[in-house]
Formats: structure tokens, C-alpha cells, sequence
């Protein structure tokens, strides 16, 4: 009865933005806790995170339980009213727990196992793993579940999957298998196994991972890895909310956002409040577009505000090649540019700088020398605005019009059958994207930041679309009959679909579908196809449609469009494919459809976007100076706010569109049509009626 009760408890809820460090006091060269918390306190942080990456001072022995040496950090913060979430420390294993089970590591699909020495090296399905890591989450969660100052738990910390495939998880993956598909007669004809020969009579003649290389396959694969993730922090979110405080909630820190080998949505469902590491270019390369795309996408994970748990502090890198701390008023802007996208909680990666490990040059607030210098002063200025508006700029909505579809079965597919060679992407992501998928969707992200228009993204399985006007769809390869039926229902209810290159090209087992291109989609797009070519080189497009000048090409892929009600935009300037229109667009029921045939520039893509959202009045924004960003939201009290951010080393001035309000960072009142001035790298917060 307890336990249910604890389970339908409301978890703690924000009325501030937190603002603090990951602190790791136990790393610190000498005693000086006091001296931190006094510093903490100065500078306006009131949250801090513990405790994730030292399992082996929570239990240095198999069995023996230390909370002493954490116990003096927690109370420290309570005393100086500063908030705590405690993270379980299950993602780097203390050695004795490695030297007595070695097994627990992840097996590779290369034969080898991986050692000690790196974090989150183990097999996340493994029994001995799980029951260790059980034991230490209960004791850790037991213990702090009535202290005021703990109002939530970090689950892990980055998990992702290292695809294990010893027999163990060989075994796991048939019966997953099992029962998805329930026969083998079943699995032999979605995956096509009569190819080569290859088509099992039982479930022991399935061959291990491992130089399987059938794309039906590998999918289920990636799915099945996908699944073991949630699996796991589902079960850690269980455990802790088992013996959690009523108040207290669960949450998880992804290590960026939209990640194709984490089913990030099945995750977000089982916490409390999703989290996301943002980690960004500073310096001349701060704009603010990892800040908001990241932010976007975690925010629509559960449809509500989210955490940032880490971001950058100074310089980050894991050698000293990428030192490039953040330019005088860097760290604010940023600061402002993560809450204008919804979050409610921005924690830096960390308090101080360390002096062992590998992250020696991942720069904290403070120096190697521990005292406060230029980025302690900065957060400074910060914490103090946050103490005067932290309960103003707490739980922001959003009313956003356009959507972004994610998929991460098309990020996996079309990695695993690559049509890209030397492809460029905006620099979007946690890192820079790998695969065709991503940079074709950053390249639409970055379009639509650059012309000041905000978007949520949706997911293969979101049933309702009709919220938004425009819904954009990049390379969704893999998609089943009713993701398309969805898609068409869209545009006939009066939605315009902006999709590209291969969507709808495979089925949901990777398998090509047999109806003439695009399949369930032709009605609505217009066209057909039935063939396609590689571009070796870029393609221009005949008589520079766009008014882009150099930037008037195509690249990588061209698909033969044949158009039946479709209407052309621009055709290839070339003596072969010049014969085949490269974009379209169709108007169909009370809808149209915009379609990409091939990989058009950045510019291109702007020019197009820019068209089809003001047939729709959605760019009110867009004829801001350029490097000059505006976010919109509504707080908690119904005033419409607007966030402008000036990312650039200059001073611009532009009018302001909106009714009547004040500058909440000045306190200054600005009217609609007056200019509104800011210097470089700062940022102006407008609080209206």
C-alpha cells in the first residue's frame, strides 16, 4: 500500500529555475567544503547534483556501505538552502565489483570484451550487474528519502547500449524476437530470409549478431539494443520510486538529444522530468543553435519543460586541442538561450576544474587554482538575475506550429545502407553527425532557426499531428502503412508536409517496398519514381529558381521524378537529369506537400521554408538582423514572453514588434515599433500582456 501510494505522489515541482554545478567534492585536492558552499551561495546557485561517479566511495567493499563521506556534503547544502538530485552511480562499476566479475562488461560483436578503466562498460542486461547495482540503489535512495534537501534521484548517467552480443544476449534478442513475431515463418518473410539461402526452420538456427549483415536484421537489432536501454532505466525508475519520498522525483540525463540508438520518448515516459547534456561551440562559433534544437527536441519528449543537468562552464575537451572558453557575456546568453527554449534547471559540468582523469581539460567554474576568477564572476551576474526572476521565467509554454518528425529506425536504416559521401551538416548535435539522416534534418532545423521560427518535433508513433501547420518529414525511410496513412491524413485535413529524399522507400523491416515510389504517399505528393542516381558532384539548378546564387546546387542523391499533379519548383541544370524535376509541390484535399528529390543547400531549403511559412503567417520573426534569435513563451502568470538574443561581437538594433512590455533584465519599459538595442553577445527578456 505504501509503495503505491509513494508512486501516485505529486514528485517535486518547480516554482524557481535551479541553477547550479555537478559538484564532486570527493575529487578535490584538499579539505574545502566550506569555503565551496560559501562560494555556491555567492554566486546565486541554489541546486547541485551528487554522487553519480563514485560508486566506490558509497561501497568500497562488496557489501560495506559508506554515506559519511556524502553525508557532510548534503547537509552542507541544506544548511545553505541549495537543492540536491542524487545520482545512482551505477555507470562506472568500482573495481572490486570488475576483478570478482569481469563477465559483467559488454562482449562486442568483434569478439571482444571490454575492460576496466572506461565508464559505462557493461552489459546492461547482465544478472550480476543488475543485482549489485539493485543493492546500491535501494541502500542510496533508503537513506536520503526524508532529507529536505534531496527533492530527486539522477538514474544513470548517459546510458546508452555498447550492443553486447555474447550468447547471453543472443538468447535475449531470440526471445524478443519471439515475441514480436511469435514464429519463425514470420521472421523468415518480413526479413525476406529466402535471400542467399538464409531462411531458419527454428529460433536456434537464427545466427548470432555478428556478421549478420541483412538490413531486416540489424533494424530489430538496433530496436532490440534500444529496448535493453529502456528496459534498464525503466527498471532503475521502479527501484527508486520503490523507496523515493513522496515529493521526490526521477529524472535521467541523455547525453544529447536526438540520439538513434536510445528510443529517448519510451524512455521519457517513465521519468518524472527529462534531462539533456548540452554541450555547444563558443566563442565565434556561439549561435545557439545546439542550445535550441536540443532543447526542442527534450521538451517535446514529454511535452513539458525539461533539465540540462550539464553544459558548458569554460572550455571543454578531452585533451587541450579544443580549449575555446566563452567570450565576456557568452555564459549568460547561453544561460538565457537554454531557459527561452523551456528549461527549467541549467547546470554546468562542473564546479571546478579537475586536476586527475581524463577530463582535466572538461574546465569547471572555477580554475585549476580554485579560485574565483572571469567565469565564477559571470555566473555570478547570473545567479543573481535568477534570484530576482527565477520564479517569472519557471515553466514556459509553448504554442509552436511547426514540427520536426525524428526517427530513429530511418537514423539506424540509412546508416546501415549509406547513399552519402562527404556530405556536410550544420553543426547541430552533441557531436557531429555521422550519418545522411541527421545532417539532412539539421539542415532543416538550421533553416528554420535562421529565419526566427520555433518547432517542436514528433515521433513515428504520435498519433496526432493536425496541432501544426507545418510538418516537416526528412528521409523517413523506414515507416509503416499506418505512419504513412497518418502523413496522408495530414495533408488531406489541410496540413502542408515539407518531406525528402527515400521517405517512405521501406517498409518497417527495412524491407523496399514493391508499390511504384513513393508508395502510400504518391496520392498526396503528386509524382512517382522508379529510379535513382548518386550525385558524384553537385548538381546546380537551372536558372537559379531561389535567388541563391553560389549557393544554387543540389547534392549526393537525385531520385527521377515524374510528376502526375505535382508542380515543378526547379529542375536540375544538367544535360541528363535536367529532364527530371528536383522539388515539387502538390496541393491535395485541403493540404499540399512539398517534396525534396535530392539534397538542395542550405539556402535553397531557407528560400523554400521561407515560402511555405508565410502562406501560413508563420514568420513574424524573420526579418530580424541576422546572428539576431527570438524565442517566445508564456509564463506561469499568462504574460507573453520574448527572448532576444544577440549572437554576434557587435551592437544591433532592430524594432520591436510586439505590444507594449518591459525589459525584465533592466527593468526598462519598451513599446511596439521602438527600437530595442543590444550589445554584443547580450540578451533582452520582454515580459508583455
Amino acid at each position: 500500500m505504501a509503495s503505491s501510494l509513494i508512486t501516485r505522489a505529486q514528485p517535486y515541482a518547480f516554482d524557481e529555475i535551479l541553477f547550479g554545478v555537478a559538484y564532486y567534492h570527493e575529487y578535490m585536492p584538499y579539505e574545502r567544503l566550506e569555503e565551496d558552499v560559501r562560494l555556491m551561495k555567492e554566486a546565486g546557485i541554489n541546486y547541485v547534483r551528487l554522487g553519480e561517479s563514485t560508486w566506490q566511495l558509497w561501497e568500497p567493499r562488496d557489501g560495506e556501505f559508506e554515506f559519511a563521506w556524502i553525508d557532510r556534503v548534503v547537509n552542507a547544502m541544506h544548511k545553505a538552502g541549495i537543492k540536491v538530485i542524487m545520482g545512482t552511480p551505477t555507470y562506472s562499476i568500482p573495481v572490486w565489483l570488475y576483478q570478482k566479475y569481469p563477465e559483467i562488461t559488454a562482449m562486442q560483436e568483434n569478439g571482444q570484451r571490454l575492460k576496466y578503466g572506461i565508464r559505462q562498460n557493461v552489459d546492461l542486461t547482465n544478472p550480476i550487474y543488475l543485482y549489485y547495482s539493485q543493492r546500491i540503489i535501494k541502500k542510496i535512495v533508503e537513506h536520503y528519502k526524508t532529507h529536505p534537501a534531496v527533492i530527486g534521484y539522477q538514474i544513470d548517467n548517459e546510458t546508452h547500449s555498447k550492443w553486447p552480443d555474447a550468447r547471453d544476449n543472443h538468447v535475449k534478442y531470440i526471445e524478443y524476437l519471439k515475441r514480436k513475431f511469435e514464429t519463425v515463418d514470420k521472421v523468415n518473410k518480413v526479413w525476406g530470409l529466402n535471400y542467399w539461402g538464409q531462411a531458419i526452420n527454428n529460433w536456434d538456427e537464427l545466427h548470432p549478431a555478428s556478421g549478420f549483415n541483412h538490413p531486416g536484421y540489424r533494424l530489430e537489432w538496433s530496436r532490440y539494443q534500444r529496448v535493453t536501454v529502456t528496459d534498464f532505466l525503466s527498471w532503475q525508475a521502479a527501484i527508486v520510486r520503490t523507496y523515493k519520498g513522496p515529493s521526490q522525483f526521477v529524472m535521467h540525463d541523455f547525453a544529447g538529444a536526438l540520439r538513434g540508438d536510445l528510443d529517448q520518448k519510451a524512455i521519457s515516459a517513465i521519468l518524472d522530468y527529462a534531462g539533456v547534456n548540452i554541450y555547444h561551440y563558443d566563442q565565434d562559433k556561439s549561435d545557439g543553435v545546439r542550445i535550441a534544437m536540443q532543447g526542442d527536441f527534450t521538451r517535446s519528449l514529454k511535452r513539458k519543460n525539461y533539465l540540462v543537468p550539464e553544459t558548458n562552464a569554460a572550455s571543454i575537451g578531452w585533451n587541450s586541442k579544443e580549449q575555446f572558453p566563452p567570450y565576456d557575456g557568452q555564459l549568460r546568453l547561453n544561460y538565457y538561450a537554454h531557459i527561452g527554449s523551456g528549461a527549467n534547471l541549467v547546470s554546468y559540468w562542473h564546479w571546478h576544474s579537475l586536476h586527475n582523469g581524463i577530463e582535466q581539460y572538461w574546465r569547471g567554474i572555477l580554475p585549476h587554482d580554485l579560485k574565483p576568477g572571469r567565469i565564477y564572476r559571470e555566473i555570478s551576474s547570473i545567479g543573481r538575475e535568477r534570484e530576482r526572476l527565477g520564479k517569472k521565467l519557471v515553466n514556459i509554454t509553448k504554442n509552436n506550429k511547426v514540427a520536426i518528425l525524428f526517427s530513429e529506425d530511418s537514423d539506424i536504416a540509412l546508416n546501415l545502407q549509406r547513399f552519402d559521401n562527404n556530405f556536410k551538416g550544420p553543426e547541430t548535435g552533441p557531436w557531429d553527425a555521422d550519418g545522411a539522416y541527421q545532417k539532412i534534418l539539421a539542415r532543416f532545423y538550421k533553416a528554420l532557426y535562421d529565419l526566427n521560427v520555433e518547432v517542436d518535433f514528433v515521433f513515428d508513433n504520435t498519433e496526432d499531428l493536425s496541432r501544426y501547420d507545418v510538418l516537416i518529414v526528412p528521409s523517413l525511410y523506414i515507416a509503416s502503412d499506418s505512419m504513412l496513412n497518418r502523413l496522408h491524413a495530414y495533408v488531406k485535413n489541410g496540413g502542408h508536409l515539407i518531406a525528402t529524399v527515400k521517405s517512405g522507400f521501406c517498409d518497417e523491416y527495412s524491407a523496399v517496398r514493391y508499390q511504384t515510389m513513393p508508395g502510400g504517399l504518391a496520392d498526396v505528393a503528386g509524382f512517382t519514381y522508379q529510379e535513382f542516381s548518386n550525385l558524384r558532384s553537385p548538381v546546380p539548378l537551372k536558372g537559379d529558381p531561389f535567388q541563391v546564387k553560389d549557393q544554387n546546387y543540389t547534392e549526393q542523391w537525385a531520385e527521377f521524378l515524374q510528376t502526375t499533379t505535382a508542380r515543378p519548383l526547379a529542375f536540375y541544370d544538367h544535360p541528363f537529369f535536367g529532364v527530371y524535376p528536383a522539388i515539387v509541390t502538390n496541393n491535395s484535399g485541403k493540404g499540399a506537400m512539398t517534396y525534396f528529390g535530392t539534397i538542395p543547400s542550405e539556402s535553397i531549403i531557407k528560400s523554400i521554408l521561407a515560402s511555405v511559412l508565410g502562406e501560413r503567417s508563420l514568420l513574424a520573426d524573420h526579418a530580424l538582423p541576422d546572428r539576431i534569435k527570438v524565442k517566445h513563451g508564456i509564463s506561469n502568470s499568462g504574460k507573453n514572453l520574448h527572448f532576444y538574443y544577440n549572437f554576434s561581437a557587435v551592437e544591433q538594433s532592430f524594432s520591436y514588434q510586439y505590444t507594449d512590455g518591459i525589459n525584465l533584465l533592466t527593468n526598462l519599459p519598451i513599446q511596439k515599433g521602438k527600437p530595442l538595442t543590444l550589445k554584443a553577445w547580450d540578451v533582452a527578456v520582454i515580459e508583455s500582456k
